[in-house]
């Protein structure tokens, strides 16, 4: 089993919406988390431990993940999937895209 995490700023609209449209995913499990200490999942260091994996949304969730949480990267692949906050929790074009850029990622079926 691969554990993936996903991750925003506020993990509203994109991290949770990739979340649910993975959560059936056969081999991985499936959380997601926000960057900032406001978010409604914050991300901590037992998330950041438990990935395999981490899709960040953008290059900045990236710098604040590898700034904070150094330490419990070193065996975790971190992938910029380069979406911006432009979309409403599960839109149709959000779906899309995430199929799109975390499937080639992730053990197919």
């Amino acid at each position: 089993m691969i554990n993936v995490l996903f991750v925003c700023s506020q993990n509203k609209l994109r991290s949770p919406t990739a979340e649910q449209v993975f959560a059936d995913h056969p081999g991985i499990e499936v959380d997601s988390a926000g960057t900032n200490s406001n978010a409604e999942n914050p991300l901590t260091n037992e998330l950041v431990s438990w990935a395999n994996i981490i899709f960040v949304m953008e290059k900045t969730h990236r710098s604040k993940l590898q700034r904070k949480y150094r330490a419990q990267l070193k065996d975790v692949r971190i992938i910029c999937l380069d979406i911006p906050d432009d979309f409403e929790f599960m839109d149709g074009a959000l779906v899309d895209l995430l199929r799109v850029k975390v499937t080639r990622f992730i053990p197919v079926a």
